[in-house]
């Protein structure tokens, strides 16, 4: 009796416990969880927007994206008996649409990110052309495990065409899924040149969809949306017609070096070359090893974006700058004159001019347009390091242009600050005469000899830039007028010489540029090779060897002369001569914009 007592009481009890808990969770509760459980039937998706097109300024598609189809596979297949069904699948798969990848790669891949826990169809290749998927589209769609969803994929039209300029895009690594959460939602980031440095604006802003699911994962309703942001698109100042002229020109010659023209108006840049160029849709889905090693074994360096990322000594294209440095610092004026024999002795050594026989008596502005460097290597004695080097980073070099590409060189004007905290040893006075002349440790980008000739042409420092209109809108210009009292006072004279150095017979330019129609003001280089890094050294033969010590060869110029609209550089990598190889280079690109149209007025002056 007692026994069935207790036993009436223990029910009692365990029904009690029961409904109480069952009143807690119902009543007291209630809400809570029906909130949790309305929680994990709600799911979150993102939607991608489409990167922004690249357009020339005449509004031709120089970045576009490609319409096609992601080709994915229901997860869970890669264990026990479901493998066979994963195997079969991708043999219809493969029966269906030719893929570049065998079984065996697309497996591998499939089963690295397959997990247990992942819900989500997983991606097997990431782009198939919408031509070729369209025709198989319907067969693929049978096959219930098989999920294809539209996508894109940058594209470039142009091939190697301006490629340092535009860069490219590519599948987003650990970093710039750390630094950009967007880049690891969408899967894909800039890499080098306009793709990387505007990144941003170009991927834009991410949307989102929020829907309802069963236990099953099937959808049930969609309870909001977020459209993601539209009209990404870019307009530069290139202008591709001149850009594939220059690209010509130095593929047919077979040569290596920078070419940039700019707009002096806005520091539009409207054409940019490093070259060799190469072709970016390669790295778009990755290139292969061997086209890889191929290109970083180039003693040319392809790769390499030499407008703002290679260092090159800049020769007498500096001679306008220093020259005002002279009569800045008060120990020269534009009547003194030193007396050049073809070679000047200095301490233990001797400082030749590139004219053998001499230029004789001489003064400033016949120094500029014969590029005399007697002239400054005695100029630099009297002025000193202290107001060249000065007076140089004033005029561009040492420092940024501030240009709209990625990871921009600053460069090396020399001087005892430099010497003693690089080296931690005294400056000599014989490489005050060298860096006088743009030689010795002298180095500068391209994109700064552009910025030095420009500020000369205007009085103006511009900064240079290729992006014109995002979103429809201009993309503001910025300068600033560096120019100091004395070289407001002595421009005209500098800009004289510049002018005769490409009309006048003596010019050191006037071969090339006198046939020109237009009146042009400009200044060559040859700069020195001083020496070779021993680890591109070990690569090259003895042939090679000898042509990588040729000198290179400069030329910096603007046009119209009276009325400065377009600045240019064009640099020829071991040239050998500034006056018999660039500035005919350049000589042809300004004829080409003459028959663009950019010089309304041509009658020769």
């Amino acid at each position: 009796m007692m026994r069935l007592k207790f036993l009436i009481i223990l029910m009692i009890t365990i029904w009690i416990a029961l409904i109480g808990r069952v009143y807690y969770i119902t009543i007291l509760k209630g809400e809570h969880y029906s909130l949790l459980a309305l929680k994990n039937t709600i799911k979150e998706e993102p939607l991608l927007p489409v990167r922004g097109t690249i357009y020339d300024r005449n509004g031709n598609p120089l970045a576009v994206n490609r319409l096609g189809f992601a080709i994915s596979l229901s997860p869970h297949l890669s264990r026990g008996a479901a493998l066979q069904e994963l195997d079969a699948v991708l043999d219809y798969f493969l029966s269906i649409v030719p893929a570049q990848e065998d079984k065996e790669t697309l497996k591998a891949r499939y089963l690295k990110a397959d997990s247990f826990y992942g819900h989500d169809p997983v991606e097997l290749v990431p782009f198939v052309s919408y031509e070729l998927i369209l025709p198989w589209f319907t067969r693929l769609s049978l096959n219930k495990n098989i999920h294809i969803s539209p996508t894109t994929l940058r594209h470039y039209p142009n091939g190697n065409v301006a490629s340092h300029i535009l860069g490219y895009v590519s599948r987003a690594d650990r970093t710039n899924k750390t630094l950009d959460p967007i880049s690891k939602t969408i899967g894909f980031h800039g890499r080098n040149g306009i793709e990387l440095y505007y990144n941003k604006e170009l991927q834009g802003q991410l949307g989102k969809r929020v829907f309802q699911v069963t236990a099953l994962n099937r959808e049930i309703e969609e309870r909001e949306r977020t459209e993601p942001s539209q009209d990404q698109d870019m307009v530069l100042h290139l202008d591709i017609r001149l850009q594939r002229y220059i690209h010509d020109l130095f593929q047919n010659n077979d040569q290596s070096g920078v070419v940039l023209v700019m707009d002096l108006e806005n520091g539009g840049i409207i054409a940019a070359g490093s070259f060799p160029e190469y072709d970016i849709n390669k790295f778009v889905t990755g290139i292969s090893v061997a086209e890889w090693g191929e290109m970083v074994n180039d003693l040319r360096h392809p790769f390499t974006n030499k407008i703002v990322n290679s260092f090159y000594p800049p020769g007498s294209v500096i001679k306008p700058s220093v020259a005002l440095s002279f009569l800045e610092s008060g120990q020269i004026t534009l009547q003194t004159e030193f007396n050049c024999a073809g070679a000047f002795a200095f301490a233990d050594r001797y400082f030749r001019c590139w004219r053998g026989g001499g230029h004789g008596d001489i003064n400033m502005q016949r120094a500029i347009t014969e590029s005399c460097d007697i002239y400054f290597y005695r100029g630099s004695l009297l002025a000193g390091i202290d107001n060249i080097s000065r007076k140089l980073v004033e005029h561009g070099f040492g420092v940024k242009s501030g240009v709209d590409l990625p990871n921009e060189f600053i460069g090396i004007v020399p001087n005892k600050e430099w010497k003693m905290e690089r080296y931690h040893k005294s400056w000599f006075t014989g490489e005050t005469l060298i860096t006088s002349i743009g030689q010795g440790g002298f180095l500068a980008t391209p994109m700064q000899v552009l910025s030095n000739i420009s500020l000369i042409a205007t009085g103006k420092k511009i900064t240079p830039r290729f992006a014109k209109k995002f979103q429809n809108k201009d993309i503001e210009v910025t300068y600033t007028t560096p120019f100091s009292e004395s070289d407001k006072y002595y421009i005209d004279v500098i800009r004289q010489s510049l002018f005769d150095a490409a009309k006048t017979p003596r010019g050191t330019a006037a071969r090339a540029m006198m046939p020109l129609p237009i009146s042009v003001a400009g200044k060559t280089g040859t700069a020195q090779v001083v020496g070779i890094p021993q680890g591109v050294r070990a690569r090259m033969s003895e042939k090679e060897y000898e042509f990588q010590m040729r000198s290179h060869a400069w030329f910096m110029g603007y046009a119209p002369f009276e009325n400065p609209r377009y600045s240019l550089v064009v640099l020829v990598e071991h040239g050998m001569s500034g006056g018999a190889v660039a500035a005919p280079l350049a000589a042809d690109i300004l004829r080409k914009m003459i028959e663009l149209g950019y010089f309304k007025e041509t009658k020769k002056k």
